[in-house]
């Protein structure tokens, strides 16, 4: 599958891309900068050592991939989107903003009483399938193959083909994840993020996360 990562340079969007990459995907890595997107590809094909190759691209170029997936600070969300939007219609884009609002990232926060994600699926229209994922996975060990990632993905979106689509692609990148309802659920996935982060600081781990219970794994 050809993915694209707008934002693919950060933490999070790179940490897929590697994952991605590995498993066998086409993986381009998209920046507002192009420049600044070759470098982050160039970066991680140092990292990927021959094993795989990913390439970098402005971000309407990254675009034109089969999936987007979104990974850019919240502040950044709409613009991003909408600045591709030609690209994305008719295709699934992967959304994992969080609405955090610096410097209190440990405090949730829901402009509007609402989902951001869900916003963006109003803003972009229904010819867009938005999905809802990664939310809750820390970047820190994304990078590194041989270490679990001890954190279940929770898939929230309004269309369940486009959600098993990247319920696949998270397996694909070694994570558990789970069918967790419609886009609006996406709220909740959302929130904990900034509760993960609390839990963080005060007991002093880089990546804590959650785990599905009761659900028959395979």
């Amino acid at each position: 599958m050809k993915i694209g990562i707008l934002g693919g340079t950060g933490k999070e969007g790179s940490g897929l891309a590697y994952r991605w990459a590995l498993k066998g995907h086409e993986v381009v890595i998209g920046s507002r900068d192009a420049a600044r997107a070759a470098a982050g590809a160039a970066e991680l094909n140092q990292l990927l050592a021959g094993k795989a190759e990913v390439r970098g691209a402005g971000n309407p170029e990254a675009a034109q991939a089969t999936v987007v997936v979104l990974t850019v600070p919240y502040a950044a969300q709409v613009a991003t989107a909408d600045s591709v939007a030609q690209q994305l219609q008719g295709k699934i884009l992967v959304d994992v903003t969080v609405p955090l609002a610096p410097p209190k990232v440990d405090r949730v926060q829901l402009p509007n009483g609402e989902s951001a994600v869900v916003a963006l699926q109003r803003r972009l229209g229904a010819a867009v399938k938005v999905v809802s994922a990664f939310q809750n996975v820390s970047a820190t060990h994304l990078k590194d193959p041989a270490h679990e990632v001890d954190c279940d993905v929770l898939v929230c979106g309004d269309d369940a083909d486009a959600r098993e689509t990247v319920v696949g692609l998270a397996q694909d990148a070694g994570l558990r994840a789970w069918h967790a309802g419609a886009l609006a659920n996406s709220i909740a996935a959302e929130a904990l993020t900034s509760v993960l982060i609390a839990i963080n600081k005060r007991y002093k781990v880089a990546g804590s996360g959650i785990r599905i219970t009761g659900v028959p794994r395979g």
